[in-house]
């Protein structure tokens, strides 16, 4: 299912406006020593047992490098994972570990130019997508302190601008991209009024919560179609919530815990008040942690409810034999992308696989599939960072190599973010393959 003349327009108004971000705020006003103490507070108050074995773990094998698909592309060894936590070990070396005095005497202390030339390399240049936490003999997990590294530039206000915009708007409005409640309801009424959609919001009762994104409002719509579509198909007793429908959390991606803390209670406090059973989450990546594993570390306690992703969902009523789906004729020949954080990060393998067999399409595999599978290039907001298009270009040309030696008519995704890097990719490359939403494919095949 190619992209339509109406989601091709969306597709470049939206691309165009994600592409416009830069310098919409202004750069945070902070003296360098103050930016350096930040930073370095950070890291210190992060740091704790796994940390230490994480960073005095490391035996320099290189194999994080091998797996790293930006480094596979380039060669160019300034791409190493490990080296990402350079500062982080610097200070734990200096402040923590056991041989601290010695340290103070050899390694030296981080400065502000330290910060300024490692913010591209934990922004731009890495997606924290965890395929060298994977590979790592030692089994240190490099994206998780990256992630960490982030944190401490953002203390100490040196953000990307444009995640910086995100972080601002959802803390101030719970929107992205200007995504509110209004235009949640235009498009609602929209889809009701061209398929017929039954669409249930704050509907007291409820069994399942479901959640949506600004990028499935604005653009993808065949995914948020797909998935009403299913779920009424199914007979699930399900709602939106009008005051916490928003799934992206810019805070998790950007590294900055008051955003995400903020983001992440909206949705758990909307769902303990509401009694659902069931948190289901959009084709977003990044959703699935903050909310699946993140959310009940916020909170301080464990969730009232079960959090699942559409996909996992709806494959999961697949292989109970409670949906059935049309086969698609023609014998396709797909290919699968897991998305880093539901796939890797969250185990959520099977269940699209049981979709694509029951639509009745032959799955060619990537060489590098389900636990090892690449990224899109994109993750962890890189599609938004101008400065790191040329970054993304390489981690795009590793994965694309594996899609087309498949053979494939199509690329399936559960992934919204993911989605839109694969068909900006495409612009830039001249890749052709056509890039297809699970849920959409899903709500486009129910029986009759």
């Amino acid at each position: 299912m190619s992209m339509d003349k109406e989601m091709q327009d969306s597709f470049a108004m939206f691309y165009g406006m994600s592409q416009s971000l830069k310098g919409l705020v202004e750069p945070v006003d902070m003296e360098d020593e103050e930016r350096v103490r930040k930073a370095k507070q950070v890291f210190l108050n992060k740091a704790n047992r796994d940390t230490a074995i994480n960073l005095e773990a490391c035996v320099r094998c290189g194999l994080c490098a091998e797996a790293c698909q930006f480094y596979i592309a380039s060669e160019d060894p300034k791409y190493t994972p490990i080296a990402k936590l350079d500062l982080m070990k610097r200070v734990y070396q200096r402040e923590l570990s056991p041989f601290r005095w010695l340290h103070r005497i050899f390694t030296p202390d981080i400065t502000i130019g330290d910060l300024r030339e490692f913010q591209p390399k934990v922004f731009d240049e890495c997606t924290m997508c965890g395929r060298c936490s994977m590979i790592c003999p030692m089994g240190i997990d490099i994206a998780e302190m990256v992630h960490t590294s982030r944190e401490a530039m953002v203390e100490a206000g040196l953000m990307p601008s444009e995640l910086d915009y995100m972080c601002r708007e959802q803390d101030g409005e719970g929107t992205i991209f200007g995504a509110n409640e209004e235009l949640l309801n235009f498009r609602l009424n929209d889809l009701k009024e061209k398929h017929g959609v039954e669409i249930f919001v704050d509907k007291p009762g409820s069994d399942v919560m479901m959640l949506t994104s600004g990028l499935d409002i604005h653009l993808f719509t065949d995914a948020l179609l797909g998935t009403i579509r299913t779920l009424d198909h199914l007979k699930v007793n399900w709602t939106l919530c009008s005051h916490a429908f928003e799934a992206a959390n810019f805070g998790l991606l950007a590294g900055s815990d008051k955003t995400q803390k903020h983001i992440t209670m909206r949705i758990v406090d909307a769902a303990t008040e509401m009694g659902v059973k069931t948190v289901l989450t959009p084709e977003c990546g990044h959703t699935y942690p903050a909310m699946r594993w993140a959310a009940a570390e916020i909170s301080g306690k464990p969730l009232p409810f079960e959090v699942m992703t559409v996909s996992e969902f709806f494959g999961r009523q697949v292989m109970e034999g409670k949906l059935k789906l049309k086969k698609i004729p023609g014998d396709k020949v797909v290919t699968l992308h897991d998305p880093c954080k539901v796939g890797r990060h969250g185990g959520v393998f099977d269940e699209p696989r049981a979709i694509i067999k029951e639509l009745g399409l032959k799955l060619n595999e990537t060489e590098s599939n389900r636990e090892l599978n690449f990224c899109c290039g994109g993750g962890a907001g890189n599609f938004l960072v101008q400065s790191a298009a040329p970054v993304r270009k390489l981690g795009f040309q590793t994965k694309m190599k594996e899609v087309n030696k498949t053979g494939a008519e199509a690329l399936l995704v559960s992934c919204g973010s993911c989605r839109l890097n694969f068909e900006a990719g495409k612009l830039n490359t001249g890749d052709t393959i056509q890039v297809d939403s699970i849920a959409a494919l899903v709500g486009e095949n129910l029986p009759d």
